[in-house]
């Protein structure tokens, strides 16, 4: 497996570089590059299987290198310091990225991740990114969710409701399609709870478009468009019930 590094920092590009060797015995091949063109250069030039590439570069960004490139025939992964935007468009997009400083155990489980998905064309999911970077100042108006065998692109309004199952996160949408995703509860509400999603209970949260009414029967429920019946704990009532006034 070729890697190509871009960073401008020479010590990420060291360090990176001895992790590699001494974590990931997939790896035949890394080269570096430490800008905008001369990343866009080392791709044509060696084109590497996976690519590392820092979003801040000192002549532009990796969103500028992307978007100068006509294919994407490599995995990639970002590296990035603190850029909470990218990395929330990131966690929309489902890309791999990798937080400096880059812990040893990350890295070793998103080069086998990549090294697994090599032959998967990332161009649709690279593509949804760099929309959400460039409408910074809109919310995102679709998610990428994959489950063991498939990649779905979601339209947020699409989304009844997610719902917590041990580890995973089951994804229920408008079509009465199931996506189980293996990633936490948590996780999710984190990214969708600022676009309006409330948490109802511990392992439910719904998205308040798709709510009818509140049946206060059983302690409290949401009854959804669809017919759906959603839980609302005792603990989240009140704000379930301030949230539905507005």
């Amino acid at each position: 497996m070729r890697v190509l590094l871009i960073d401008n920092e020479v010590n990420i590009r060291v360090g990176l570089r001895e992790m590699l060797h001494a974590y990931c015995s997939e790896i035949s091949a890394i080269h570096e590059a430490d800008s905008v063109m001369s990343g866009i250069n080392a791709i044509a030039l060696y084109n590497p299987d996976v690519v590392f590439l820092d979003v801040e570069l000192d002549d532009g960004t990796g969103f500028d290198l992307l978007s100068q490139l006509q294919t994407y025939s490599f995995q990639l992964i970002f590296i990035t310091a603190h850029d909470k935007y990218a990395i929330n468009a990131f966690k929309f997009s489902a890309m791999d990225f990798l937080l400096k400083p880059v812990d040893p155990t990350e890295l070793q489980r998103t080069v086998t991740r990549a090294y697994h998905n090599i032959k998967q064309d990332p161009g649709k999911q690279l593509a949804l990114l760099l929309e959400q970077m460039k409408n910074k100042n809109e919310h995102p108006k679709k998610i990428v969710l994959k489950d063991i065998h498939k990649t779905y692109y979601v339209k947020i309004d699409d989304i009844l409701y997610c719902e917590a199952d041990g580890i995973y996160t089951k994804f229920v949408l408008s079509d009465h399609q199931n996506i189980l995703v293996s990633k936490n509860l948590k996780e999710y509400e984190g990214l969708l709870e600022p676009l309006g999603f409330v948490r109802t209970h511990h392992s439910f949260l719904v998205n308040p478009d798709k709510i009818r009414l509140f049946d206060k029967s059983e302690g409290g429920m949401l009854i959804l468009e669809e017919g759906s019946t959603i839980p609302v704990s005792q603990r989240k009532k009140d704000a379930v019930l301030k949230m539905l006034e507005h």
